[in-house]
């Protein structure tokens, strides 16, 4: 067999992104035939991404993308197995693409998005790149797209640990940005996130539910029933007031409310969403003991 030039392996090396003995060994494997080669490493791309998959991926980021004009804007959480993977170059940029293809074409769900044409194939081919190339498990969890006659703010935050998208109209740029890194600062451990704008959005049976158990606590003080009422009356106002984005502290200036910040600048929040990476997902648990164990057996 001819021997492979060093400018052929490093020809495929730029097309794949994969390492060069993988190229080289590829291009053995073909007779020295770049197209081939290339092929034969994207068929190797997917069946890799298929194994990595059984792996969980609870690491990553949130990519966002806003168009030129404000009116649109989407982000994406993307997840990978490792934290040294998520500040990975090529898989932080793989986030934002998709953020950008999310806002501009609309996708009905995720696997919509991944189907939606990137680098001459589609963002699916090229996440099973992704995954050839880091040698993790990479997988497109979820997105939110707004679009609005008003305006769509984005904010992330600790490298991408927490996304943030808000829709809403009057005040300036800055204002949709600061009510953003509100709602991040929701997601710090210990805080409290809003789950709506305003006391009408919050869910019915979330309500119930909460002045259920106010009830309970209100009725075991062994006060008359009309002090009850007005008790458990003031700990659903409260509640209230901690669950909604209107009626919390401003986290800039606690001493007025998100709302009367907003009614400052005459504007208001249409809606907003927050991404948190890996919420809900099950966290890989190294044990190293096992690792070396393993290793040493093999």
């Amino acid at each position: 067999m001819a021997e492979i030039a060093a400018s052929t392996v490093m020809e495929l090396r730029s097309r794949t992104g994969l390492g060069m003995m993988e190229c080289k060994k590829a291009l053995a494997e073909t007779g020295g035939d770049l197209a081939k080669a290339e092929e034969l490493l994207r068929v190797r791309s997917g069946a890799k991404a298929s194994k990595a998959a059984a792996r969980v991926a609870a690491e990553g980021v949130v990519g966002a993308w806003l168009a030129a004009d404000s009116k649109a804007g989407a982000m994406v959480e993307v997840n990978c197995e490792t934290d040294f993977v998520a500040r990975n170059e090529d898989f932080v940029a793989f986030a934002k693409r998709l953020a950008q293809l999310a806002a501009e074409k609309h996708p009905a769900d995720v696997t919509a998005l991944a189907a939606l044409p990137l680098d001459g194939g589609t963002a699916e081919t090229v996440r099973q790149a992704l995954v050839q190339k880091i040698g993790e498990n990479v997988s497109i969890r979820r997105f939110q797209r707004f679009q609005t006659a008003g305006r769509v703010a984005s904010y992330v935050h600790g490298g991408g640990r927490i996304g943030v998208l808000v829709e809403y109209d009057g005040g300036d740029e800055a204002l949709g940005k600061d009510i953003a890194m509100h709602v991040a600062a929701s997601g710090a451990p210990g805080a409290i996130r809003p789950v709506a704008v305003s006391r009408n959005d919050v869910p019915a049976d979330l309500i119930a539910k909460e002045r259920a158990i106010f009830s309970q606590q209100a009725a075991e003080s062994g006060k008359p029933a009309d002090i009850v009422a007005k008790m458990v009356e003031g700990r659903v106002a409260k509640f209230l007031s901690e669950v909604t984005l209107l009626g919390q502290p401003f986290v800039k200036n606690p001493d007025e409310t998100v709302e009367k910040v907003l009614k400052a600048k005459h504007a208001s929040v249409k809606a907003f969403a927050m991404f948190v990476v890996g919420e809900g997902l099950e966290k890989k648990k190294d044990d190293f003991a096992a690792e070396v164990a393993a290793m040493a057996k093999a």
